[in-house]
């Protein structure tokens, strides 16, 4: 284009040129006024007939622009048009766009699709809480919604849901930009929702709302049928008991074959009463019958507290418990509750940490400070047996779950102590885990509030 235009430019100067030095020789004694008079004439003509044919391809160009949109750039007339390449690239580049559009609504439409199809209630909103999209299933759960009168776009979502927790775990996903869940119980009578909210990249925040309603009372059904059971248990294994130390009592009238059998009844029988007094304590823990006391108490206390309970256990076991380091901080905590716990985990270090070539089991229970993500207490017991598989550490605080099923039938264990001591832990707003090495030992770490973190 502007090749053509300097080209345009410097044949007219040439022509004027030329026409000028015509006049000079008509002309000679006023050759150079008049041709300067001529020039400035030819000029005068020459800048406007360039304006009328800038102008006209300005007009083409913003015609051809205009047909953009309709893809009718094809139809316009180019002839003598110094705007058109330009023309044709902004043709093809918006040709492009418009495909790369078309592609990403396309991508939106299946995107949609998708999420309507769920049968899990999405809502999404901006920075500042307004609602941007929600899905069919989501109108479906709001009171007095229905596909005429669906949810507002572009309204507060406080207008909408009513909700605490819901409300609550958007707000926290959005200020602090993290991953929030919750439990929802109020948006729906009867209805218990599992609520997952987690910011968007651009800002804003999405919700999913996950129906646990049947879960909940499969959970509930299978608790109270293992309480009613562990119930009924108890009272018949009571009886066997007794009733098999009262005969061993009188062994000098038994023969040999009798006090064995009878020593296998009682060894079974005792199995069993345990077994029903975890699925007693487990029900209660997970159905929060059992109220919490929790008080300011001092870690190395529980520490102390906990080996001592043990000592007969470890006498039995010919096992040496040690005290670690230990940390004199006050935690907010139920004593009974983590006096269990340290039980639980230090009764299953002394059963199967006990290394190969060992001729006895060494515990260590110690205590320190941590202040990640709070102030906490950081509780560990650790043993140096065998250790646990990788494969492993992720199920063991199960209900049953055991790595080693003959070796745990043979000490008598039921496969509830860890899921207890998690029930337990949990409920004070702690956490647990475990950490292990083949051939070098486990270490059980749990962390409790510290009371001060629990005041502020």
């Amino acid at each position: 284009m502007k090749r053509g235009l300097f080209l345009s430019f410097f044949i007219r100067i040439a022509i004027a040129l030329g026409f000028v030095a015509l006049i000079r020789v008509w002309f000679a004694p006023r050759g150079w006024v008049i041709g300067t008079v001529l020039v400035i004439a030819w000029a005068g003509i020459n800048a406007y007939l360039l304006t009328l044919s800038v102008r006209r391809n300005i007009d083409l160009l913003q015609t051809s622009t205009a047909a953009i949109p309709d893809r009718r750039i094809g139809a316009i007339d180019h002839s003598y048009s110094d705007f058109d390449g330009l023309a044709r690239a902004i043709s093809e580049a918006s040709d492009h766009v418009g495909r790369a559009l078309n592609d990403a609504s396309e991508s939106r439409h299946e995107l949609e699709a998708m999420i309507d199809s769920m049968q899990d209630a999405v809502i999404a909103v901006d920075p500042a809480g307004r609602i941007q999209w929600t899905n069919q299933r989501m109108q479906k759960l709001i009171p007095g919604t229905s596909f005429s009168s669906s949810i507002r776009i572009g309204h507060a979502l406080v207008q909408t849901i009513r909700d605490p927790e819901i409300l609550e775990c958007v707000r926290t996903s959005l200020e602090l930009r993290i991953i929030s869940e919750g439990r929802s119980t109020s948006l729906l009578p009867g209805r218990i929702f599992e609520v997952n909210a987690s910011p968007m990249p651009g800002g804003g925040a999405v919700a999913v709302l996950h129906d646990i309603t049947r879960i909940e009372q499969v959970e509930r059904t299978q608790r109270d049928f293992v309480a009613n059971v562990s119930h009924e248990l108890r009272t018949p294994l009571t009886s066997i008991t007794g009733y098999v130390e009262t005969l061993l009592d009188h062994e000098a009238s038994l023969s040999r074959a009798a006090r064995e059998f009878l020593t296998i009844i009682l060894k079974n029988a005792t199995r069993m009463n345990r077994l029903t007094e975890d699925l007693l304590v487990m029900a209660r823990v997970e159905s929060s019958e059992q109220e919490l006391h929790p008080a300011p108490i001092r870690a190395d206390v529980l520490v102390r507290d906990a080996v001592l309970a043990m000592s007969g256990l470890v006498q039995d076991a010919e096992a040496v418990l040690e005290i670690g380091d230990i940390s004199t901080a006050e935690v907010f905590a139920d004593t009974d509750a983590i006096l269990q716990v340290l039980s639980n985990l230090i009764e299953n270090g002394i059963k199967y940490g006990q290394a190969r070539n060992a001729t006895h089991c060494r515990v260590v229970v110690s205590s320190r400070d941590v202040s990640d993500p709070i102030e906490a207490v950081e509780f560990s017991v650790r043993d140096f047996g065998p250790g646990i598989a990788s494969e492993h550490l992720g199920r063991i605080f199960e209900r049953f779950y055991r790595v080693d099923k003959a070796r745990s039938r043979e000490s008598g264990g039921t496969g509830l102590g860890l899921a207890i001591a998690r029930h337990m832990v949990q409920s004070h707003g702690g956490s647990i885990r475990a950490e292990s090495e083949l051939n070098t030992g486990s270490t059980f770490i749990f962390t409790l509030p510290k009371a001060q973190s629990i005041v502020e």
